[in-house]
């Protein structure tokens, strides 16, 4: 649930008026026009869980930033070693394919081998993520690499620019930050350094191909979907892409595995004034919003399950004919119930991937399952290296991103995809004779009822930066909300990192606190198995908790 439910915008749920959309020339003119300022923060090169985001109107998104961005990744690349192709691909934000060609006119430059989409085809996040490790399999030089430009589910003023090295997810913390500390200094100097030839060059050079993502994507799913079980089901799927980058492949997907698949709306604007307003009165692609989903929570009726992904595919969102639309905790302890019962060729070992902020839910679920626990810090990229092994059949997080092996237990993708993760609800209402809402309430039966919220509230600056180097010692509670305190964690359990803010765990809930990375709150995840009243309690005595653990100023 949104954390500000209680100021829920008057035209939440509903079609924005005309002043509500983004000046689209606007946006991109400003994109070419304007300056950023280094000396200023909010200005800067600034990588937050995986990639910069910003927007051109607030000087946070322009041309400087992805010439001084691709210039780094370019030499971070050659510092490395990685020397293979380098795919690329946009979403359908207005900010993405002015963002595309700035990077396209310094990678030619530098020479990279490029592979970019046939006929300027948008590119979904897991299509990319797909593309560098099929590329890689079973190779130990030319490796090949990725830049995906999309801003995610976020506003359509907003861009975003993610680095995905040769193991084919996000990148690491300190890649990002090498690559930002180099862009940032480039910006400083006015760009001065910058290699760059004219786009319509950057397309006629040597170096700069095609290539058919969808056809490679598509191709290769049924490696992780059993679509034969779908088909024989004859189930009616229903599919809103929400304008976004996979808007071409789910009617590509219905045709090659014979499926009963309804793209509900093809419609690409890049205003999104096609979307109903999300919880704040703003348009944004949250697939897992019921106010951003309203219209195919609507046509829930008309199909067995209806399933949407954001602007860049690699979240979902499922409309279940049972429930409407699930919350992405019920969705992620049902995908790991029917996944690790129904995939033979998994590994006995292969353990159960969650961001520490997502329901406890699923550690009952492993637990069950006799699974192992990995559970890791806010950020798809601590997923990785376990989906690349093998050594995780799965990794979820609460804000809807999950990906999973293919159904033999090697590595699918190890960015999010939402395209796949989606599909598994049309496999396990096929297989079970359940759809996910119902798998769900059997879960809550065996396991008890989940209330979970996030809530913001105020902190400074500088409350953020302590909040995020607190030790364990800074708390010196006993019990949260009646029951004993059995962790209080500043460290992830499943590899050990920092989390960058707290976590306290007792029998029958939790809550985590988090610094934001853009405004000055502080987040609090919060969960209950004792009801309502009971995480009304643990959410307000979170709130003195930290307060207390900042005062004492143990970091």
């Amino acid at each position: 649930m949104s954390s500000s439910a209680s100021k829920l915008h008057e035209l939440a749920g509903k079609p924005g008026p005309p002043e509500v959309l983004v000046n689209v020339p606007r946006l991109i003119a400003a994109y070419y026009t304007e300056r950023p300022d280094a000396s200023i923060r909010e200005q800067r090169v600034s990588f937050g869980t995986s990639g910069h985001r910003g927007s051109s109107l607030q000087l946070s998104f322009n041309e400087a930033h992805i010439l001084a961005v691709t210039e780094a990744i370019c030499r971070y690349r050659a510092a490395q070693g990685v020397d293979g192709p380098l795919f690329i691909g946009f979403d359908t934000h207005a900010l993405s394919e002015p963002a595309f060609r700035s990077a396209m006119e310094v990678l030619a430059a530098h020479q990279v081998a490029v592979l970019t989409a046939e006929h300027d085809e948008y590119t979904p996040t897991p299509a990319i993520s797909h593309a560098i490790l099929t590329c890689n399999r079973g190779r130990k030089s030319g490796l090949a690499d990725g830049i995906v430009i999309t801003p995610s589910h976020n506003p359509p003023e907003d861009g975003g620019f993610k680095y995905n090295p040769p193991q084919g997810g996000p990148a690491s913390t300190e890649t990002t930050s090498a690559v930002e500390a180099q862009a940032n200094e480039l910006l400083t100097a006015g760009l001065d350094g910058v290699k760059r030839v004219g786009f319509a060059q950057a397309l006629r050079v040597s170096t700069t191909h095609r290539h058919n993502f969808r056809e490679a994507y598509v191709a290769d799913l049924a490696n992780v979907i059993d679509f034969e079980a779908v088909r024989a089901a004859g189930l009616k799927l229903g599919v809103d892409p929400l304008g976004g980058a996979g808007v071409h492949y789910w009617g590509a997907i219905a045709e090659r595995y014979g499926l009963n698949l309804t793209v509900t709306s093809q419609e690409v604007d890049p205003t999104f004034r096609f979307m109903t307003l999300d919880w704040d009165g703003r348009i944004r692609m949250d697939p897992s919003s019921p106010y951003a989903m309203r219209a195919l929570i609507g046509l829930k009726d008309r199909f067995d399950v209806a399933l949407a992904c954001d602007t860049d595919h690699d979240r979902h969102g499922i409309v279940a004919r049972s429930v409407g639309l699930l919350p992405p905790n019920h969705y992620l302890a049902a995908c790991v119930q029917y996944l690790y019962t129904n995939r033979p060729q998994w590994s006995p070992q292969a353990a159960v991937g969650k961001t520490l902020v997502s329901s406890s839910m699923i550690d009952r679920v492993a637990a069950k399952l006799g699974r192992t626990l990995y559970e890791v810090p806010v950020g798809f990229k601590y997923f990785v290296d376990g989906l690349l092994g093998g050594v995780l059949g799965f990794g979820g997080e609460e804000s809807a991103g999950a990906s999973l092996l293919r159904r033999d237990g090697t590595v699918w993708t190890t960015d999010k995809d939402g395209i796949a993760a989606a599909l598994v609800a049309a496999e396990m209402t096929a297989r079970t004779g359940r759809d996910p809402g119902e798998a769900y309430a059997g879960l809550a039966r065996e396991f008890g009822e989940s209330s979970y919220q996030r809530i913001d509230a105020p902190a400074t600056h500088s409350q953020k930066a302590a909040l995020a180097r607190l030790a364990p010692e800074a708390v010196h509670a006993s019990e949260l909300a009646g029951d004993p305190i059995l962790q209080i964690l500043t460290k992830a359990p499943g590899d050990g990192q920092p989390i960058g803010g707290l976590k306290v765990v007792t029998a029958n809930g939790w809550f985590a606190a988090r610094p934001s990375g853009t405004e000055e709150i502080y987040k609090i995840y919060a969960e209950s198995f004792c009801g309502e009243a009971h995480l009304k309690r643990i959410q307000e005595e979170a709130r003195g908790i930290v307060v207390r653990a900042l005062e004492s100023g143990a970091v």
